[in-house]
């Protein structure tokens, strides 16, 4: 599930948070980074435990109606659709979310009021009328029900980004990538292996392990050499006036381009130019294409260029 996008962005996030502070080791902040990715899988778990909150905060407020002094015709029959989703049984079922949420005590009890503004946000809105209307009945209807309303009205929901922030900083820009990854679990999902059904695992192979700690090792060894090329092709420009952030990036892109042959430089490149448009300045992304570019020219001259041409 941490492919190597979101490596690549938690490596230069650490590497800066690292050269700017100068308080900690290597080896600390390596772990440092082994944790944010932890923790972007823990949010995967968490929002897809958010589903079956919702569908339980529903069953709740359902079994509350149908019990009250003043309940009326429609109280005492509700419409129980949602809460009979087949997708969110089987998720609840789900061995792998169960053992991970009780290991790492994944929940969201401490957020009734998000939940219940969620719950009429998503009660309220046409997808769910559409779906109680749907004259077909099926596990079909029902999983394409929460793949949309995962997507357009959970993740584009302004509250859940600050809920996610105030619950732990490693979360600040992690939910449209991992959002993705749900919604990619949600499609894989299939009625017939029950609780069976595998989730994403942290990691897609021990490769994606090493190239997260070789990246970052890699980059932190070799600041001085690198940041020599980077002034040499920067010359030009007032290297005060550079976004350290637009260093930082490039520091790391290098170190990628010097270490991996099996990676294209071309892709190299491109993923840390998508990086810089994202969290850099606005000009930072036609800044560092042409700074790498003329850099990797060079490399390639001098044969310390080993990524795939």
């Amino acid at each position: 599930m941490v492919n190597r996008i979101l490596i690549r962005i938690k490596v230069v996030q650490i590497v800066y948070s690292y050269l700017v502070n100068k308080d900690k080791s290597i080896d600390t902040s390596e772990k440092e980074l082994f944790f944010s990715l932890e923790k972007a899988y823990e949010l995967y778990h968490r929002l897809l435990l958010l589903m079956i909150e919702l569908t339980d905060a529903q069953n709740k407020r359902i079994e509350n109606a149908r019990f009250k002094y003043t309940a009326t015709a429609a109280d005492k029959n509700p419409d129980t659709r949602l809460i009979n989703n087949r997708f969110i049984a089987q998720l609840r079922e789900n061995k792998m979310l169960k053992e991970y949420v009780d290991r790492q005590s994944v929940s969201w009890v401490n957020e009734p009021d998000f939940i219940r503004i969620l719950l009429d946000r998503l009660l309220a809105s046409d997808l769910y009328k559409t779906y109680l209307t749907s004259e077909e009945d099926s596990y079909a209807v029902d999983q394409d029900f929460w793949k949309k309303a995962f997507k357009h009205i959970i993740v584009e929901n302004e509250d859940l980004s600050e809920i996610l922030e105030a619950q732990s900083l490693y979360w600040n820009d992690d939910l449209e990538t991992i959002s993705t990854f749900v919604l990619k679990t949600i499609k894989r999902f299939d009625q017939s292996k029950g609780a069976e059904q595998e989730l994403l695992p942290m990691f897609k192979d021990d490769e994606d392990a090493e190239f997260a700690k070789m990246l970052f090792r890699k980059t932190l060894m070799n600041v001085d050499v690198n940041k020599a090329l980077i002034d040499q092709h920067t010359k030009n420009w007032e290297i005060d006036r550079v976004a350290f952030m637009d260093i930082v990036i490039m520091l790391v892109a290098i170190a990628e381009i010097k270490s991996f042959p099996t990676i294209p430089v071309k892709v190299t490149l491109n993923e840390y130019i998508e990086i810089a448009k994202a969290y850099s300045t606005i000009k930072s992304g036609h800044f560092i294409n042409g700074i790498l570019d003329a850099i990797a020219s060079q490399l390639k001259k001098d044969g310390s260029l080993v990524g795939k041409v």
